[in-house]
């Protein structure tokens, strides 16, 4: 299929899981037209008195031809729904938008929330994912609309408006709209703060609609909206002081506030809003009836709130100094050993950029490193942990790091196979510091407390409770430093979606960012 201008390449997915309710063999009844549409009205099954003039005959005539030949030829049936329609042909077509928060290309193919969840629904549906982005914000809805997408799963606010030409699905999470502004700038406390700000929103979005309902109480309030890609494309103006001021939804804000480390929430607009799947409103609902059925199932299931969980959940408080320290290294130091990296990796099996954020986090990156305990090099590795892994110099980078793939490898053999990803890595990464032992206790205690001992979000609640002697006297390994893998693995999880922002193909052109200015270089110019 020709790509068309301003679209990212279609990602397609093959199917995995064939649904045997959308593959029904059962034929379909057959069915002959009853209705045929004319100017003056419907021609009723069954009217035969009311025809006067010659054109109510002649339709009546031809009304009757096609039924006859339906019956005479059997070949007519009722038209296929939009579920038949997109079994038939094999994929489903999602729109989305290309953005931390939705979907994007990573360094190592698509990934993103919506990604995710509509790759399950394909998946589910037995057809493949052919999932792409819309060049504008506002250009998603008329890709809906026109027929060329089938859903669109794009983060998209619940509005009055939109219910108008679209159906949504249950939503699968709740945000707030946010102002966000530039760190060392004047910070806007109100409302009436922001007239006289350069203030620029994304053309057709809902926090054009909150400008608009603003400026009815206060009308000096003025904006431009700007057809850009994301909303990341905005916060990359303010960190560049291009403009002074944007709107953007706390889940975006939450991620990007990583990547732009100079922005600040300035405060919050309104109530809360949903995100949900959009469909259209016309069609007939075979689709969204498995549609809504499919996000109903999921944002009961735990599944829903894994994958929230993966993108959100571990972004607790903010460390502007270490994320300006880590960019600047990402530059100076992982040049060296990216190769060695990624050569571990594949020998193992695993993401060379998860390895390479657990070395930062081990090292700094810093092949000399020695801890007061006497672990030590790139990858901080044990005396005895080197020894089992046959590493003679613990200094020397590249064993250093093959040792620690290796080593991260056995450790998470050790975690139960029916622990799904990424819960089974995260669950590793805290046995890797804590010890295996120390994990396995952490995960009783979460039981006894009645929460999921194979759900990482619950396990790290528990986790610093091995630092109390109330609980780790009834455990059988005893007392550990429960809040240290907790750090751990944050770190590591902030790290890696650092490194997977950075070396992914959209992000390429904010790498100046990691100047010493702090991105702050731009020009004063608004547009």
């Amino acid at each position: 299929m020709a790509e068309r201008v301003g679209f990212e390449p279609t990602v397609r997915v093959s199917a995995h899981l064939i649904s045997s309710q959308a593959r029904s063999t059962t034929p379909a009844p057959l069915r002959c037209p009853v209705r045929v549409s004319s100017a003056s009205g419907m021609i009723n099954e069954g009217t035969g008195s009311g025809y006067h003039d010659k054109g109510d005959k002649v339709r009546f005539a031809i009304a009757m031809l096609l039924i006859n030949a339906c019956v005479f030829l059997s070949t007519c049936s009722e038209p296929p729904t939009l579920l038949d329609t997109i079994i038939e042909r094999g994929t489903l077509r999602v729109v989305t938008r290309n953005s931390p928060t939705t979907y994007y290309l990573g360094g190592d193919g698509p990934t993103g929330p919506e990604y995710e969840f509509a790759r399950a629904f394909a998946d589910e549906l037995g057809v493949e994912l052919e999932m792409y982005s819309a060049p504008t914000f506002d250009a998603i809805i008329p890709e809906l609309l026109t027929y060329r997408a089938d859903i669109a799963a794009a983060g998209m606010t619940v509005t009055d408006a939109r219910r108008e030409r679209l159906r949504f699905t249950t939503p699968y999470q709740v945000i707030t709209q946010q102002v966000v502004y530039r760190m060392g700038a004047k910070r806007p406390r109100t409302i009436e703060d922001l007239v006289g700000r350069r203030i620029a929103v994304i053309a057709g979005s809902s926090h054009a609609d909150t400008l608009e309902r603003l400026k009815q109480q206060l009308p000096a309030l003025a904006w431009t909206e700007v057809p850009a890609s994301e909303g990341d494309d905005l916060l990359y103006w303010v960190a560049q002081k291009r403009i002074d001021v944007t709107l953007t939804d706390s889940n975006e804000f939450q991620i990007s506030r990583y990547y732009h480390p100079e922005l600040r929430i300035a405060f919050e607009l309104g109530q809360s809003d949903e995100l949900a799947w959009a469909l259209r409103r016309g069609d007939d609902p075979s689709l969204y009836r498995l549609a809504e059925n499919f996000m109903q199932q999921l944002t009961a299931s735990q599944q829903a709130q894994r994958t929230l969980d993966k993108y959100y959940g571990y972004r607790g408080e903010f460390d502007y100094v270490g994320t300006r320290r880590f960019l600047r290294h990402v530059e100076s130091r992982l040049p060296q050993y990216q190769e060695m990296f990624d050569e571990a990796a594949e020998r193992v099996d695993v993401d060379w950029k998860l390895l390479a954020a657990v070395g930062y986090q081990e090292s700094h990156w810093n092949p000399d490193a020695v801890s007061p305990t006497g672990v030590r090099g790139l990858m901080m590795l044990t005396r005895a942990t080197a020894g089992q892994l046959g590493i003679e110099n613990r200094r020397d980078p590249e064993a250093s790091i093959s040792g620690g793939a290796r080593y991260l490898v056995r450790v998470r053999s050790k975690i139960p196979e029916r622990i799904p990803e990424p819960d089974r890595t995260y669950m590793a990464l805290a046995a890797y510091n804590v010890g295996f032992g120390h994990l396995e206790d952490a995960r009783v205690l979460t039981q006894r407390f009645g929460k999921d001992p194979d759900l990482w979000k619950d396990v790290r609640e528990h986790l610093p409770l091995l630092a109390q002697r109330k609980y780790y006297t009834t455990v059988r390994r005893g007392y550990a430093r429960g809040w240290e893998p907790v750090l751990y693995v944050d770190n590591i999880r902030r790290y890696y979606d650092l490194l997977q922002w950075y070396f992914s193909e959209r992000n390429r052109m904010y790498r100046p960012l990691v100047a010493e200015d702090g991105g702050g270089g731009g020009s004063d110019e608004a547009f």
